[in-house]
């Protein structure tokens, strides 16, 4: 397959403007030494735009297999290895648990997630890891003790007892077994949903990680007009994150399909995020582009106001990132009145590509969105479950340089480091 980008004029400027800002050195951008701090007063935008240019998807990076054979994720020293040879800064989505939340009662699971981020920041203390407090909870959530904390975090009288599952759901039925038998959307006007939702969020920040993703938050927030419930739960999260911490401060972001999180002129967000939206171009097969307008795609629609830390902007910046959500029933046929790329969801048409291709792609992607939308950045692609279809077993992309310490890896992470040091 030949490449096939749309004409991009100011390809040379914007290289030559990037290495002013990047140079080539593998490791840290040369900004100023001040330009990663942040603390409980909170990030500038240029602080934060400076995470952002940086930032991976690393899905379950830390979450390693608590039984000890991490069969989940395996790797992981190379994983450590890449991030150090690449320079991210923001590392995405890097645990979470979707479903399997009786796995939170085993010890193992947070002592090796800590030890991971300890190696990271051994030699880049900077780097930001996030967490996920995602759209979905199941039945085995009722198995997990409430710790004490997690009640004072709102303000509750302490009870000693195991989470309610079916407390944190909808009480008109509304989004219950979304996700299949016993797994639903809690909803955020249940108190017990947000005892869930804090437990989550604050044993994340516990753990080391100072940024969240809160998932399709117009989910969770079925019955939250206004988003009144979402604000006051938020401005917790914030308090516990101020005590708890190690910069004070906490990176809010969800899912926005409305364009941001936006209260009386005011973001409850840091950043928004959102699927790429890729278009299949129905002439070429497998090949796809991006275009502003197409669907819902977020581009020039991040809704501005007063950050969380207190500057204001038109549109506040985000990040666009390859989404898993499975297979259609005609893989390999182009629809462009869906989702999917090919029949396929963005991380696994992506995954199927050649590798020329699929490196190709990801400078187009990065040097069209710096073009049309300078509030945007691409979250880019090194680790998410890749769903090739019924009866085939689920695997994960893995941007790492194949080598007998990743021989999954699909050598993404060499075109990373050059786009990210303007190369």
């Amino acid at each position: 397959m030949q490449l096939s980008f749309p004409c991009l004029r100011m390809h040379a400027l914007l290289c030559i403007c990037l290495t002013v800002t990047f140079v080539a050195s593998g490791q840290s951008p040369a900004l100023p030494k001040n330009i990663s701090h942040f603390d409980e007063n909170g990030i500038s935008r240029q602080t934060l735009e400076y995470y952002l240019n940086r930032s991976v998807t690393m899905a379950e990076f830390l979450a390693v297999d608590p039984y000890g054979n991490d069969g989940e994720y395996p790797f992981k020293a190379d994983d450590v290895r890449m991030i150090r040879n690449i320079g991210a800064k923001f590392i995405g989505r890097a645990i979470y648990r979707w479903g399997k939340e009786a796995t939170l009662n085993n010890p193992a699971f947070w002592s090796e997630a800590r030890k991971l981020i300890g190696e990271v920041h051994a030699f880049d203390p900077e780097v930001i890891f996030q967490a996920a407090v995602f759209e979905a909870v199941g039945e085995q959530a009722s198995q997990v003790p409430i710790p004490e904390w997690t009640f004072k975090a709102l303000d509750l009288p302490v009870e000693h007892r195991n989470f309610r599952y079916d407390s944190m759901l909808n009480l008109n039925g509304k989004l219950v077994d979304h996700w299949g038998k016993g797994r639903s959307v809690p909803d955020i006007t249940r108190t017990e949903a947000q005892l869930w939702l804090m437990f989550l969020s604050g044993s994340y920040m516990n753990l080391g990680c100072e940024a969240l993703h809160m998932g399709q938050i117009a989910l969770i927030g079925m019955e939250d007009k206004g988003l009144r419930h979402w604000a006051r739960f938020l401005a917790r999260v914030r308090a516990y994150a101020k005590a708890h911490t190690r910069r004070h401060w906490v990176l809010l972001d969800a899912h926005t399909p409305s364009g941001g999180m936006v209260v009386d002129g005011k973001s409850l967000l840091d950043f928004n995020s959102f699927p790429l939206r890729i278009k299949p171009v129905v002439e070429k097969p497998q090949e796809a582009v991006l275009q502003a307008g197409y669907l819902d795609a977020f581009f020039n629609r991040s809704k501005g106001g007063i950050t969380p830390s207190g500057w204001a902007c038109e549109s506040l910046p985000y990040l666009v990132e390859f989404d898993n959500f499975g297979v259609s029933r005609s893989p390999g046929v182009a629809d462009t009145t869906s989702h999917f790329i090919w029949g396929y969801d963005e991380i696994t048409w992506f995954y199927l590509q050649p590798e020329q291709y699929r490196n190709g792609w990801l400078r187009y992607a990065h040097r069209w969105l710096a073009e049309t939308d300078p509030n945007g950045f691409l979250q880019m692609p090194i680790s998410r479950i890749v769903s090739l279809g019924r009866g085939r077993p689920m695997i994960r992309n893995r941007g790492n340089t194949q080598s007998p310490a990743c021989p999954m890896g699909i050598n993404v992470e060499e075109t990373v480091k050059a786009i990210w040091n303007g190369r």
